[in-house]
């Protein structure tokens, strides 16, 4: 198959954020009256664009938030990022290694907290332009919108296109747009069987690390060369 073009994920799958943003938001939460674990805010949030967050916290406290409730978040949680964050182990290797094969970002993170990110993790010079927010687009994952905005920017078809998520809203999101998607499990929030429910909501590959995705793009481009 052709290979013109990787669209990264990227929390969960480039940057090991989601450890640390649903620990503040668990906390956040907790403090509203709603006691909430990590693990909760990562079954109940996690994938959704800030938006949907806010709908289901109101209706799991069953009140409006706070005026100053995101930005008290976001605050939080960048802090957290400016010193903690690290990369989903093998990431920048393999960024690295393939960045002859045009990359971007497309997440339902906001393109300051992106932004932010990159600059962290000493990639924003890497991805330039190409890192593509949901906030770009009318509809979050799981429908395809991001992708066939980070396909139609790149200039690439989506079946030539490959997606790497951690998400099952963001497998869902890259199927529906047409473009080959691996499932990745090497994130640090990922909770135990996630690989099979990847699996179950159709990834066409799954992959437990970075070193398998490095194999599983050599196979499905036929030992692709630089040119």
């Amino acid at each position: 198959m052709p290979v013109r073009s990787l669209v990264f994920d990227f929390d969960g799958v480039i940057a090991d954020s989601e450890t640390l943003a649903n620990m503040v938001l668990a906390d956040a939460v907790t403090e509203l009256g709603c006691e909430t674990t990590f693990r909760d805010a990562v079954n109940r949030y996690m994938g959704k664009r800030w938006p949907e967050v806010v709908t289901l916290i109101e209706s799991d406290i069953g009140q409006a938030l706070p005026d100053d409730f995101s930005a008290t978040v976001k605050a939080a949680t960048l802090r957290r990022f400016r010193t903690e964050l690290q990369e989903v182990q093998g990431a920048r290797a393999f960024i690295q290694e393939f960045s002859w094969i045009p990359q971007c970002i497309a997440s339902s993170s906001s393109l300051d907290r992106l932004q932010l990110c990159l600059d962290v993790l000493g990639l924003s010079s890497q991805f330039r332009d190409n890192v593509f927010s949901a906030d770009m687009v009318e509809r979050g994952k799981p429908h395809p919108d991001i992708f066939l905005l980070a396909a139609a920017r790149m200039g690439f078809p989506p079946r030539d296109c490959i997606v790497i998520e951690d998400s099952l809203s963001g497998v869902r999101a890259g199927l529906a747009a047409g473009m080959t998607v691996v499932g990745l499990c090497a994130g640090s929030h990922l909770n135990p069987g996630h690989a099979q429910r990847l699996k179950e909501v159709g990834a066409n590959y799954v992959a437990a690390n970075w070193a398998e995705v490095k194999t599983l793009m050599l196979h499905l481009a036929g030992q692709i060369q630089k040119p």
